[in-house]
Formats: structure tokens, C-alpha cells, sequence
């Protein structure tokens, strides 16, 4: 072995070793000559069942193409002398050289170690558990979503694996799309302070083919603390816009020109059968069914959900809205009964995953806020991100502080102007979340109000934290207008900049205030900060606790203690 493979192999030991040091694990030097496989990536697991969990890992010949023949190996001691479960696998170029494997013959509610390897040669050393059966009395899961390599570092990933979380859910943009560097050869989004962080990406173009896509998801599976999670517990995950293209929908996205980008249906194959090959997720026959349902126990059933390559139809634009040549048919659009947001057979599915599901809770992992985020007309055309000189901001400031006062003087008091600010028109602030496919958003509710079903939505996307009310427009029957059928715990980002950089006038605090002020179903927000949910599910409740870092820009951070505000229980008596 050269001195620089050795140094390499030693530091993917010491780093697994790091990942997993609280379960008392040790592992072996790596012995072998020069032809010994490379594990650069790490190892992970997903897509736990009660009885089976996929295993993942990357491995290759240095400045070879060959085939890599492997073993895998699962035991119930970090030592590896209760091996029970094992078998063989290959890394091909065809695949990237990545490695996904089923391992079955498993025991329920059970905590395991694996690895890969050749000979004497291993991989990193993996911790991961299986589902549990029958009565269970508390999962807890980690909610993630939102990580933008060139941003920072993924420091959130390193606090969750210190906690006590048993499973990982991630809601989607595992990896963005987006190149280094604009047209002009400004830094891309995010990508401010990259350089000095040395987080440029790679490849530092825009990612259009398979080979891109495959590169991309390399150097995020490089970072220390993705390895560190990875090892940690196994991973339940979908994807949402940014594993293909900003605001992707089935037949395009925002970010997507055919005239200078080809095919949208070639581009959106190559991220997904990328995405397969490096995340731990079970393939099936059509790789881009993605929704599936996890049970734990009569506790929870987890579905998780695809509302963004699999059936959405193309969102409608507030500039649309707004345009009086485009607002008719834009109006009409928005909504239509037979608006798709995760298409019919996936509505099917899921409507006959809750109608014979036992478990006291329906959660649903998805991508996008579900909660009716609506804001008044008046406000929404004043709050204009693009203009934040002091008179726009005044003329903002006074929309929003009539709107709030109208609505809180009693209803008998208003005045003639207070009652036109009421009766006015409202909308989603997002038209590329929930709120721009209402109709939808009316089925999936009604479905599980008609069913009596318990539930919880777990959504990303934002960049921010969220606790609201799911509730019912009354669209068929207007008598159950506000009709609560659950409620919705959105994380915020890895390190994606949020509400803050996007409204950068304004104050953090005068932002949530404006959010928990004007909109009704929201309990709570915070709109500057990275961090990740924690979702605890006992018999009783469904409580969500926010854990923020306070920095993403240095591996020194800290982490406060979640606050009243920031622990949030959904009782089963509510």
C-alpha cells in the first residue's frame, strides 16, 4: 500500500470511529497491499423494515475501473462476532461503483452494525436499527431537509447524530443543482462564501448530465459530518426540487431552459437514477415511485410522498396572477378541481395506505408546507423583496399594520375600510408549496377528516421552522371551514439561508411577528435559523422539538437549549 492510500484508509477508520464512538465500537487497521478498494464515501443505511434495512457504501480501485468484489456483514456486536446476516455484492462503473444491498433475516426493534469488505481490507463501520412490531411506546425521528453544500458546513448533521434519535427523515434537497458561479461570474446562490470555506462545488457547472448529477452527490457524500449522520442511523428519504432543478415539476422546472439545456425528461431520468444510486433507498421496478409507507408498530405510520417530479402539475405565478392580460386564466388554473399536486395514482395510493392503516398516528414526510400559509392581498404586493428602499418598506410596514389592526378590532366595530381589508382576497405566499394546489390539498385533508385519522405533516423546503394547524377550506361543505384534521412541524434548513436573506430589510423578530400575526393557522415560525426537527411520537402526543445551531460558517458552534416556544406537543386530545 502507497503512503497516501494508507493515510487515506486511516483517516476513513478514524473518521467511522468518530461516528460512531458512543456505541463503543472499534475497528481494525486495514491491512492488504496496493490493489486494495477505496471507501471514500462512507457507508449508510435506509429504508429500515421490521425485518430488513438497505446497506450502502462506494468503493473502487484507485486509478482503476475494475469491478470491486465485496462482503457485506451484519452483526449485533460492533466487533463483528454475532454475524447475522451476510452475503456479496459488486461495484461496477455502471453504477458508479456504488453499492446498495437488501439485507434480510432481521429482528425487529433491533440495533445493528455493518460494513463492507475485501479481505482484510473494510469499510467504515455502520450502526443502524430495524423498524419495531407490535406495541411501541415512542420513536423518535430526525427531520432534515435543505442542505446546500456551498453554504457552510453541515454542522446540523453533526448535532443530530449526537442526539437520541433512532431514525433519519430527509424531506429533499440533499444536493442543489446549481453551478459555481452566474453568467455574469457572480457567486451562485449560496455560493458567497464558498471559496473561503472551501466548499466550491464540483463539478462548478450547473448539473445537466448523469456524470454531473453522480459528481455532485460524490462531493456531498464526502462531507465528514453526511458520513458522520450516515453511520449513525439509517435514513428514510425523498427528493424534492433541487435533486433535478429549482422548482421542478413532472414536465419542467423554473430552472430548466430546452433551448439551451435539451430535454427536461433526459435531465430529470439522469438526477433520478443518480439519486438511486447513491442514497439508501430500496429500487423498485420504476425508479421514480418514490412514495412508499413505513410502519412503526400500532404507534405510526410514516407515508412518504412525492409532490414534486411525480405528479405536479406546472405552479402558477403570482406575476401571472397579477397581470390583468394572464390573471383570468391564471385564477382559473389555481383553481381547478382536477389540479395535480402529486397526481391520481399516488392520491389512490396514499388514500388506501390511510384507510388501512391501525396506527394511532398518519404522518406524512413530504416536501413542501401544506399548512395554508394565506396573506392578504394588500400585504403580499406591498411585501416585494425586490424593492427595499424606505419608502417600500414604510408602504409595506403600514399594509401590514392596517391589516392587524382590522383584525383585531371586533368585527361589529370595524370600520368601512377595516372591513374591506377582511373581506379582501388571500393567498399563499408560496404558490410552489400546498397553498398553489388547493384543490389538492382539500382531497388529501378531506380524506383524512372522512377517515378519522390522526394527523401529522412533516414538511422542509423553506429553509425555516414551522408549527401550524392543518385545516380544511370547506371547498364542498362550507359548514367545515376551519376544521382542524392535524397539524404540520416543517424543519428548517441544514444551511440554506431562509426568510432572512430574502427579506434582509427587515428584522428577524419583525418577520415572525408578521407571519404569526397575519396568518391564521400558524402557531409559530422562526425565520433566521439552521437547525433540524425533532419529532418525538409517543400513544399520547406528537411532540416537535427545533435544535438550532449558531453557526454554519465555522465547525465551532453551539447549540441552545429548545425553548417553550420551540417544543411543540400535538396531543391526542386536541
Amino acid at each position: 500500500m502507497t503512503v497516501q492510500n494508507a493515510r487515506r484508509q486511516f483517516v476513513i477508520q478514524l473518521g467511522a470511529l468518530a461516528a460512531v464512538g458512543s456505541s463503543g465500537m472499534a475497528l481494525t487497521g486495514c491491512g492488504g497491499g496496493d490493489d486494495a478498494p477505496e471507501f471514500n464515501y462512507g457507508v449508510a443505511s435506509g429504508d429500515p423494515l421490521s425485518d430488513r434495512v438497505i446497506l450502502w457504501t462506494h468503493a473502487k480501485y484507485p486509478d482503476s475501473d475494475g469491478m470491486v468484489d465485496l462482503t457485506w456483514e451484519v452483526a449485533t456486536d460492533n466487533t463483528f462476532k454475532t454475524v447475522v446476516s451476510h452475503g456479496t455484492a459488486q461495484a461496477t462503473s455502471a453504477k458508479a461503483f456504488t453499492v446498495k444491498v437488501d439485507a434480510t433475516g432481521l429482528s425487529p426493534a433491533t440495533e445493528y452494525f455493518y460494513r463492507f469488505r475485501q479481505g482484510s481490507h473494510q469499510s467504515a463501520i455502520g450502526r443502524t436499527r430495524t423498524l419495531p412490531t407490535g406495541s411501541v411506546d415512542e420513536v423518535v425521528l430526525a427531520v432534515f431537509s435543505c442542505a446546500n453544500y456551498p453554504a457552510g458546513y453541515f454542522n446540523v448533521y453533526a448535532e443530530a447524530a449526537k442526539s437520541n434519535a433512532q431514525f433519519a427523515i430527509h424531506l429533499g434537497d440533499y444536493i442543489y443543482e446549481y453551478g459555481a458561479t452566474n453568467a455574469d461570474g457572480s457567486p451562485a446562490y449560496a455560493s458567497a462564501q464558498a471559496k473561503s470555506l472551501g466548499r466550491v462545488v464540483e463539478p462548478m457547472s450547473e448539473l445537466l448530465t448523469l456524470n454531473d448529477y453522480r459528481r455532485r452527490h460524490a462531493q456531498y457524500k464526502s462531507d465528514p459530518d453526511a458520513k458522520t449522520l450516515h453511520a449513525r442511523m439509517p435514513m428514510i428519504a425523498v427528493w424534492d426540487d433541487h435533486e433535478v432543478a429549482n422548482d421542478s415539476y413532472k414536465d419542467g422546472a423554473e430552472n430548466h431552459d430546452a433551448a439551451t439545456e435539451g430535454s427536461f425528461a433526459v435531465r430529470k431520468q439522469a438526477a433520478m437514477q443518480a439519486y438511486h444510486e447513491w442514497m439508501p433507498i430500496r429500487t423498485g421496478s420504476d425508479a421514480s415511485v418514490i412514495f412508499r409507507s413505513f410502519d412503526f408498530g400500532n404507534l405510526l405510520s410514516l407515508h412518504m410522498l412525492d409532490t414534486r417530479l411525480y405528479g405536479r402539475d406546472k405552479q402558477v405565478t403570482f406575476s401571472e396572477l397579477l397581470d390583468p392580460s394572464k390573471a383570468a386564466s391564471a385564477t382559473a388554473t389555481l383553481s381547478s378541481s382536477t389540479r395535480q399536486m402529486m397526481g391520481a395514482s399516488q392520491v389512490s395510493w396514499l388514500q388506501g395506505q390511510l384507510a388501512s392503516s391501525t396506527a394511532t398516528w398518519q404522518v406524512l414526510g413530504q416536501q413542501v408546507l401544506m399548512a395554508r400559509m394565506a396573506f392578504p392581498l394588500s400585504i403580499l404586493t406591498a411585501l416585494n423583496p425586490e424593492n427595499t428602499s424606505p419608502e417600500a418598506l414604510a408602504a409595506a410596514q403600514a399594509a401590514i399594520t392596517a391589516y392587524l389592526t382590522a383584525k383585531a378590532t371586533p368585527a361589529a366595530s370595524r370600520t368601512p375600510e377595516q372591513q374591506a381589508l377582511m373581506a379582501q382576497t388571500k393567498l399563499g405566499y408560496n404558490l410552489d408549496a400546498w397553498d398553489g394546489y388547493p384543490a389538492a390539498r382539500e382531497t388529501l385533508l378531506m380524506t383524512a377528516y372522512s377517515l378519522g385519522k390522526r394527523l401529522v405533516c412533516l414538511a422542509g423546503d423553506t429553509h425555516n421552522a414551522w408549527h401550524a394547524d392543518l385545516t380544511l377550506a370547506g371547498y364542498a361543505n362550507p359548514a367545515l371551514a376551519g376544521v382542524k384534521v392535524g397539524e404540520e412541524f416543517a424543519t428548517s434548513s441544514v444551511s440554506s439561508p431562509g426568510l432572512e436573506e430574502y427579506l434582509s430589510a427587515l428584522p428577524p423578530a419583525q418577520i415572525k411577528g408578521i407571519f404569526e400575526g397575519v396568518v391564521d393557522d400558524l402557531h409559530w415560525m422562526d425565520p433566521s435559523r439552521r437547525g433540524f426537527l425533532k419529532m418525538t411520537f409517543t400513544p399520547s402526543a406528537a411532540t416537535g422539538a427545533w435544535v438550532f445551531v449558531n453557526s454554519i460558517t465555522s465547525h465551532t458552534y453551539s447549540v441552545a437549549t429548545p425553548t417553550t416556544d420551540e417544543v411543540r406537543s400535538f396531543s391526542l386530545m386536541a
